[in-house]
């Protein structure tokens, strides 16, 4: 909650040692436990209060569920384990990209293997005699003729 590491708090320890000094840190201990058991104290009055408020029917609420990323939990997450309600594995999967670089390689290596049947190490297919007397095969270029 606070995000304190073990490290924050015992550099803590020391200044308050250095501080209040060793002969005053029991009475400032006594004075801090104290006042945290004043606040807890508090806070259960007025929760009590709310709920003595609010009525028979609320003795089972619970204040921390009102917090706003506990109720997205509770209400939006929790219906998915039940079922998808909200759509929510639709427009996951709308958003999920692995189809589409899976659609993309597929196509790529269908144009790999495409070239690697028409061609052999010495062009294309078949002999030379064949391709001169074809036009409408037009050697393939191994660049592109645009991009140069």
């Amino acid at each position: 909650m606070f995000d304190v590491s073990p490290l924050d708090l015992l550099v803590l320890g020391v200044l308050i040692i250095l501080l209040f000094g060793p002969d005053k840190l029991p009475e400032v201990v006594q004075k801090v436990t104290g006042f945290l058991q004043k606040v807890r104290a508090f806070s259960e009055a007025a929760k009590e209060d709310v709920r003595s408020e609010l009525g028979p029917e609320f003795e089972d609420l619970e204040l921390a569920d009102l917090h706003p990323k506990r109720f997205v939990r509770q209400h939006l997450l929790d219906a998915e384990v039940d079922g998808d309600a909200f759509g929510i594995e639709e427009i996951r999967s709308a958003l999920d990209p692995r189809a589409e670089w899976a659609e993309a390689a597929d196509a790529v290596r269908g144009q790999s293997t495409e070239r690697a049947v028409r061609t052999e190490p010495t062009g294309w297919a078949g002999s030379g005699a064949s391709r001169a007397a074809s036009p409408e095969q037009a050697p393939a270029h191994s660049y592109d003729p645009d991009a140069t």
